[in-house]
């Protein structure tokens, strides 16, 4: 790949999709099975709304990519002491890193809109957040910025006339100069489904969502003579123009938010699963297959798509609580069409498998590891009893296939969750018969159960049974769930 302006982007690192992890929900599930989903859906890049203790420690050793960030209402007092600054990235940071792969730091979200009277400080806290990286010698290893909506640019078409709302220039032209100087990135909120609904039929929906455009329905800059054939593009480049016009040109863009809601109010029409499917299924394409924009072909936007889950809590229009991939559970809200755009977001249909006992294996291992999986694992083991569809075969081995797939699933199929002491295995054969049906038989990648997650190396017995002939046996089950253990 060449890159037109190696100046713009990291040599170390593509374009990437992230995601943004909202905790507004009536029954959040805990750290471990959100990092489950995360390695399901092999997604390697989060973006969190603050420094969560318990997220940042189920995030370590697994290698994915954190930004963590300094919520608005705690800015002011950043921005105004030097030592609380250092205080926070003691706490939120080094108390950490590098278990915990930190490598930005959001400072505060959406200031000038949310939280306009903090916008004299927000520089400030930037400056004081670094230097306390400096002190700590991490300021290499990781960024900072803090992320801006797309609204603070006026006049964004055509993107060459592009510039920032002039009244916020006396806190915009030292940010630029502070992200220029440290090399981070301009971090932009931009929301295509916004600019469509607002626009009163100016903006095509098609255009919004990526579709393809026939070319005589593309947009095109006067002033450039650049095509633009979606929303996404023309609001990267008119950042770009709009710093260019503050001389300031070799900042890159870093997308922090950006997606589409799959269900709103009745005045919200186009809020929808498909668009919602096809909105960020083309987003993750675009980004993950390094398009670029008009302006900067082949460099790469950087991505994190709003949200993981949708927020039932949040306050708002019907719109607001359902931006999420997947729901509280693990389940998947819609199957992204990502065929062709590489390994990520594995949570389509393309990739099932299933985790059975394996063959030849010792039958008091495979009990112990059924005690286990219908005990403390909580898998829920009610379809084995007498009677129930999955009853027959009466044999230890069936009725461990069914807790081991459970479990598997359950933890949103992570790596190592399918070993049970080395008595189970993989296999793409649907073990389902009959009216026995596998959970991971419907195509969803994992059914998170919304409660902590059982201490995997503990001894105790389960008080489950499948079975009135079953017996305790006093065998240490160890479900070996590599970097999942933390």
């Amino acid at each position: 790949m060449v890159f037109l302006s190696l100046s713009l982007v990291s040599a170390d690192e593509d374009g990437f999709i992230g995601v943004n992890i909202g905790t507004d929900l009536s029954d959040m599930p805990h750290p471990t099975q959100v990092v489950a989903l995360l390695k399901s859906q092999q997604i390697r890049h989060v973006r969190l709304y603050d420094a969560d203790r318990g997220m940042l420690v189920a995030l370590a050793g697994t290698g994915i990519k954190v930004a963590v960030t300094i919520p608005n209402e705690q800015l002011l007092g950043i921005g105004q002491s030097n030592s609380t600054a250092a205080h926070w990235v003691s706490q939120n940071i080094v108390a950490h890193y590098p278990a915990t792969n930190i490598t930005t730091i959001c400072v505060g979200s959406e200031v000038f809109n949310n939280l306009p009277n903090v916008g004299p400080v927000l520089v400030t806290a930037l400056k004081f957040i670094h230097g306390a990286l400096v002190a700590s010698n991490l300021d290499r290893q990781i960024k900072v910025s803090t992320p801006i909506a797309s609204t603070v640019i006026l006049d964004s078409f055509p993107p060459s006339q592009a510039f920032f709302n002039h009244s916020w220039n006396p806190v915009l032209v030292p940010l630029l100069k502070f992200l220029q100087s440290t090399g981070s990135s301009l971090m932009l909120n931009i929301y295509p489904y916004y600019d469509y609904m607002q626009s009163n039929g100016v903006i095509p929906l098609d255009y919004a969502l990526f579709n393809p455009l026939p070319a005589n329905k593309e947009a095109v800059d006067a002033n450039t003579l650049l095509h633009y054939t979606n929303v996404f593009d023309a609001m990267v480049d008119a950042a770009y123009y709009a710093m260019a016009s503050l001389n300031v040109t070799n900042v890159p863009v870093l997308v922090t938010e950006s997606g589409w809601p799959s269900k709103g109010d009745s005045n919200e029409p186009d809020a929808t699963l498909d668009n919602a499917n096809t909105y960020n299924s083309n987003l993750i394409k675009h980004v993950l297959n390094q398009t670029g924009t008009p302006k900067h072909p082949g460099i790469p936007v950087s991505t994190y798509i709003y949200e993981l889950y949708n927020e039932d809590t949040k306050n708002g229009p019907v719109s607001e609580k359902n931006w999420g991939l997947f729901d509280a559970n693990g389940k998947p809200i819609y199957t992204l069409q990502l065929t062709g755009s590489g390994p990520a977001f594995a949570n389509d249909t393309a990739n099932q498998n299933h985790c059975t006992a394996k063959e030849g294996a010792d039958s008091k291992m495979l009990q112990a590891a059924l005690d286990w999986a219908c005990g403390p694992g909580k898998v829920n083991c009610s379809a084995l009893l007498q009677g129930q569809p999955c009853y027959e075969p009466d044999n230890v081995a069936s009725h461990a296939s069914f807790a081991f797939d459970s479990y598997y699933h359950m933890m949103g199929k992570g790596e190592g969750t399918c070993d049970f002491n080395g008595v189970a295995m993989l296999t793409t054969t649907d073990p389902s018969h009959g009216s026995c049906q596998f959970i991971g038989s419907d195509g969803m990648n994992g059914t998170f159960l919304n409660s902590t997650v059982a201490d995997f190396n503990s001894t105790s017995s389960s008080s489950w049974r499948g079975r009135r002939d079953y017996a305790t046996v006093g065998v240490l089950i160890k479900v070996l769930l590599g970097s999942l253990l933390l």
